[in-house]
C-alpha cells in the first residue's frame, strides 16, 4: 500500500539573477564516483542549513538567462538513524552480461497508453518521464556536468511519442516496418537544477541530487505518472521497479525492464537492471494499493541515474544507481511543478 507522509515544505526565500552559462560542457553519460554503497552510508545527516543550501536551485530559461533562488525548508525531520537502518548481504556481481532482460516495446497500443506512453526523449541524449500536463522529470546530469550546462541544453526540447502519423499516408521511411517510435518534439521553457548538485560534482559527486525538471513550452494532452515517496525495499512487492527509456544500443526504441533492488541508502537505490546510456533520468515506477481502496495506482518514486563505477575496498565495482524522491526532494519537486506548497502537503 502506497503510506500517505506528511510532506516537508519548502519556501521560497528570493531569487536573484546570475551570468549566462557557456553551454559548453561534453555531456557524460557514464560517471564516476568514489562514494559508494557503504560510503553513503556513512555520510552524516545534513543539518537544516546543509539542507537549505542543497535545495536552493538554478533555473534556466530558453534566452540563456539564469537565476539562484535561496530556499527555506520547514518540517523537515532530521534523522541521524536513517543511513544505517539496512544492513543486507554482500551484492553479487551485476549481472548484465547474460541474458538481457530487457524488452522492446513495439506494439503502438502498448506504446502510446499508460504507463509506458509518459516515457519521453531529451534532446542531449537522455530519457525522461512526464509528471503533469507541462513538466518532465530527469537526471541532472543530463543537462550540467557540475561546473557548466551540456551543450545543447541551450534549446533543449522533449519528444513525446507520437500516437498516430499526421497526414493521409506521408509515412516517414521505415517507421511502420520496424515499429519505431515517431516523436513530437517540444521546446523547453525553463530547467530547474538542484545546487546540491553543482556543489557535489565539483568535489565529490553528490548522487543523491541528480534529478532535474524541465518546464515545457506548450502543455501535452496525455496521461502523466504522480510523484510518489519512495518505500524501503522491503515495503515493495517482490522489491521489484520498473523502468521504461530510450537506450543508445536500441535506437529508436522505447526499452521497458524491470528488476529487484539489491540495496538501498537514505538517497539512492542500486540495483542490478539492464540499462545502457541513453536511459539515463527514466522515471522509476511502483504499483501499490491505494489507501482505504481497491485500486491500484503506479507513481514514480525514484530518477533514474545511470550506470556507475565506485571504488570498494580498494576495487573498482560498478552497479546502477537510482536517485530515491525522499519527502524532502517530493517537495521540491512538487513545488516547482506547482509553483507553491498548496498541492504539496501528502504524499
Amino acid at each position: 500500500t502506497w503510506h500517505l507522509k506528511k510532506i516537508p515544505q519548502i519556501v521560497r526565500e528570493r531569487t536573484f539573477s546570475l551570468d549566462t552559462p557557456k553551454f559548453e560542457a561534453k555531456p557524460k553519460l557514464e560517471l564516476n564516483s568514489v562514494c559508494g554503497i557503504e560510503c553513503q552510508r556513512k555520510l552524516p545527516v545534513p543539518s537544516l542549513s546543509d539542507l537549505k543550501n542543497l535545495l536552493s536551485y538554478e533555473t534556466v530559461f530558453e534566452n540563456g538567462t539564469r537565476t539562484l533562488t535561496e530556499v527555506d525548508v520547514l518540517g523537515a525531520v532530521l534523522d541521524p538513524a536513517a543511513n544505517t537502518t539496512t544492513q543486507r548481504p554482500l551484492r553479487k556481481k551485476r549481472q548484465i552480461y547474460g541474458t538481457d532482460s530487457r524488452f522492446s516495446i513495439y506494439d503502438k497500443r502498448f506504446m502510446t497508453n499508460f504507463p509506458f506512453n509518459t516515457a519521453v526523449k531529451v534532446s542531449t541524449g537522455c530519457s525522461g518521464i512526464l509528471v503533469s500536463p507541462k513538466h518532465v522529470l530527469t537526471a541532472a546530469h543530463c543537462l550540467h556536468n557540475g561546473k557548466d550546462y551540456v551543450k545543447g541544453s541551450k534549446r533543449l526540447r522533449v519528444g513525446l511519442m507520437k500516437t498516430k502519423s499526421r497526414g493521409s499516408g506521408r509515412k516517414r521511411k521505415g517507421a511502420k516496418r520496424n515499429g519505431l517510435p515517431s516523436f513530437q518534439w517540444t521546446r523547453v521553457k525553463s530547467t530547474h537544477i538542484p545546487k546540491g548538485w553543482f556543489k557535489g560534482v565539483s568535489g565529490d559527486i553528490a548522487l543523491d541530487y541528480d534529478y532535474a525538471v524541465l518546464e515545457l513550452k506548450r502543455p501535452h494532452k496525455r496521461k502523466y505518472m504522480e510523484l510518489g515517496i519512495s518505500p524501503t525495499i522491503k515495503m515493495m512487492p517482490g522489491s521489484m521497479i520498473h523502468f521504461s527509456g530510450f537506450d543508445n544500443d536500441r535506437s529508436g526504441q522505447l526499452v521497458y525492464r524491470f528488476c529487484s533492488i539489491s540495496d538501498e541508502s537514505n538517497d539512492l537505490f542500486y540495483q542490478y537492471c539492464d540499462a545502457e546510456p541513453g536511459s539515463t533520468g527514466s522515471g522509476i515506477y511502483l504499483r501499490l494499493k491505494e489507501p482505504n481502496k481497491k485500486k491500484w495506482k503506479r507513481k514514480i518514486i525514484a530518477v533514474y541515474s545511470g550506470h556507475q563505477w565506485v571504488d570498494i575496498n580498494g576495487e573498482q565495482q560498478d552497479y546502477n544507481v537510482a536517485v530515491r524522491i525522499t519527502p524532502l526532494k517530493y517537495a521540491q519537486i512538487c513545488f516547482w511543478i506547482h509553483g507553491n506548497n498548496g498541492n504539496c502537503t501528502q504524499g
